[in-house]
């Protein structure tokens, strides 16, 4: 079956990304901008993946135009607040719905799924980029983030998101490919998509010091593309541990390219939902829905 899925922000880095993701699997996409009428490119799409940020503004309104028109919503939303308030509003929505399911938010969620268990009180989550130059709309979203928090930065602790005040601590983290400088408390999404399935207490969450200075860097350029596919040079390297009751459990993940891999993540969900997997009505997460395996293949467990 040929499917056609509706992609907000298709113009964007990463939703040009999806469109070629979809188009390698046989997919038709339905390109959408801002000046596109939801609901007639909705009629007779199967799913709709929102890439267009900031998500403050569009998931509400794709959201309830995705269900008017009974197809799955996905996203790709890094943006913390609104994935908590995206499963608070649609508790029930008739359609499923998964915010969060890209880089940050979907992968971290999934490796913390496939290395839990039963008795986890505290997760590390530690991401070595090789550097970062953020796109136009991670800027943006960034922006929204930080003004709709009032300066103040989440962080999981006790079971729930706190928010905390002054800078962020800086410190060393002992990857196993070697100890790196790390801004610790950079909280991202997925410790607002792991709660809502994995009952862990406590998430530390750490990134490396260059990255995080890049993120900030008065550069506007962007990634730049170093391969026919649109890829740039940049690389990565996720650690996830499960911690508790004298036990430890960790797993390794690597690639290239924290946008790129944004739209196998996504479009694979899409379609294992259009297949009838992970298709529970309502919103869920990458990792209460999928494995690992199903989307990315394994990570190293240790």
């Amino acid at each position: 079956m040929s499917y056609r899925i509706a992609v907000p922000g298709a113009a964007g880095h990463t939703g040009r990304f999806v469109i070629a993701e979809l188009e390698r699997r046989g997919v038709t996409p339905v390109a959408c901008d801002r000046t596109t009428d939801l609901d007639t490119a909705l009629r007779d799409a199967d799913a709709v993946v929102n890439c267009a940020g900031p998500f403050a503004a569009t998931a509400d309104p794709v959201i309830t135009a995705a269900i008017r028109a009974g197809i799955p919503y996905l996203d790709v939303t890094a943006e913390i607040e609104v994935v908590t308030s995206t499963f608070d509003r649609y508790a029930g929505a008739p359609v499923p719905i998964v915010p969060a399911a890209g880089f940050f938010g979907g992968l971290g969620d999934l490796l913390a799924t496939a290395v839990a268990f039963p008795g986890t009180e505290r997760l590390t989550i530690a991401y070595a980029l090789s550097g970062w130059r953020p796109t136009p709309g991670t800027r943006a979203t960034g922006r929204v983030s930080a003004e709709r928090r009032g300066g103040l930065r989440p962080v999981h602790s006790g079971g729930k998101l706190q928010y905390r005040d002054g800078a962020q601590p800086r410190t060393e983290f002992a990857f196993t490919i070697g100890t790196h400088p790390v801004v610790a408390e950079f909280t991202m999404a997925d410790s607002a998509t792991i709660p809502t399935h994995l009952d862990i207490p406590d998430i530390d969450t750490y990134m490396t010091t260059n990255a995080v200075d890049d993120l900030h860097a008065a550069d506007p350029s962007g990634p730049a593309a170093v391969d026919a596919h649109g890829r740039s040079a940049q690389t990565f390297h996720i650690e996830v541990i499960a911690s508790g009751g004298g036990k430890q459990r960790r797993i390794v993940y690597a690639g290239r390219d924290i946008y790129a891999i944004t739209a196998p993540l996504v479009v694979g969900a899409a379609l294992l939902i259009l297949a009838g997997e992970g298709a529970t009505n309502g919103p869920a997460s990458l990792g209460a829905r999928f494995t690992l395996d199903a989307l990315v293949g394994p990570g190293r467990r240790q």
